[in-house]
């Protein structure tokens, strides 16, 4: 069970990086409008949400749902490099969290109001349908951008 949760992450990471590729720190404020996400925040957002879906379903607080301060919180996504390390970092984590998780803990129902009563390993496919949102919106950018994204789902 654990092998294929932390076999989905890993592809999922490694969908994901394929379709930043081809992306520099040149293009990290790039966005198609003002009211929109830069490539930066797409991905620092994208990060975040790894972490915060696990720290909902196997954390002590449950959901942070106090999204009041988001646009804010948005603002120190600047750098492109900086938050391709920290999606691959939160990725790591995520790895880590499965790992050592028990078995009687990965098939427990969440009990926070996301996801309510489903098991916590199903926010790992939670994590794969958010990170595949904002990898296509990014194939998008890119395009826009004038450049060809890599095609995702290459050989490993």
């Amino acid at each position: 069970m654990k092998d294929g949760l932390i076999e989905q992450l890993k592809t999922q990471e490694y969908f994901f990086m394929n379709t930043i590729s081809c992306f520099t720190e040149e293009d990290s404020g790039f966005k198609p409008k003002d009211e929109m996400y830069t490539v930066a925040q797409h991905i620092g957002h994208a990060a975040e949400t790894v972490n915060w879906f696990l720290e909902g379903a196997f954390g002590n607080k449950g959901f942070d749902m106090n999204f009041e301060n988001y646009e804010e919180k948005m603002k120190k996504y600047s750098s492109f490099n900086e938050c391709k390390q920290q999606f691959t970092d939160a990725v790591a984590r995520g790895i880590e969290r499965i790992k050592e998780a028990p078995d009687e803990e990965l098939t427990a129902p969440i009990t926070a109001e996301i996801m309510k009563g489903a098991p916590k390993m199903a926010v790992v496919g939670a994590i794969a349908d958010h990170s595949a949102h904002h990898r296509g919106s990014l194939a998008v950018y890119a395009r826009l951008a004038g450049k060809t994204p890599k095609m995702p789902y290459g050989e490993m």
